[in-house]
């Protein structure tokens, strides 16, 4: 089965990019891992493609045709932090990406990224610009452990 993971934090969480451009995924693990696994969830297709696999020392081993001239990762030294770049794209590119690792026999997901690929980008509406308010605004949030004591 798939399980989301916070293992994996991928970042950023959406990302809005111009067709023909090129892109890039970052997945950050807790633990060092031998590789990652890249998927792309197709809200068209409703399926899951494997992409490739994608080890440390930066081999690839890629999926039922995938271009390799698209898709290239790379993994740090460290073994935790690991990138999908994809370039030449497409809006057939469009969905979520999610880095993956097997650990007894699950295959546990990343947090995602949602890639939107546009053929232009839209022009931000024209507003007047309203001045900003000089107050500041604190968010106050209550510390975990006081949640936990209860």
């Amino acid at each position: 089965g798939f399980c989301t993971n916070l293992l994996l934090t991928q970042t950023p969480k959406h990302i809005t990019a111009q067709a023909d451009n090129e892109t890039q995924l970052l997945c950050e693990l807790q633990r060092e891992h031998a590789g990652v696994y890249w998927y792309r969830w197709s809200q068209e297709k409703q399926n899951f493609e494997f992409l490739m696999f994608s080890s440390p020392m930066g081999k690839a081993t890629y999926g039922t045709n995938i271009s390799q001239e698209k898709f290239s990762a790379q993994g740090a030294s460290t073994r935790t932090s690991y990138s999908l770049r994809i370039s030449h794209l497409h809006t057939s590119d469009n969905g979520i990406y999610y880095c993956s690792i097997s650990q007894s026999s699950q295959l546990l997901l990343g947090t995602g990224t949602r890639l939107s690929v546009v053929d232009v980008f839209p022009l931000p509406p024209k507003t007047t610009q309203a001045p900003l308010s000089t107050k500041p605004l604190w968010c106050v949030t209550k510390s975990k452990a006081s949640i936990r004591k209860g």
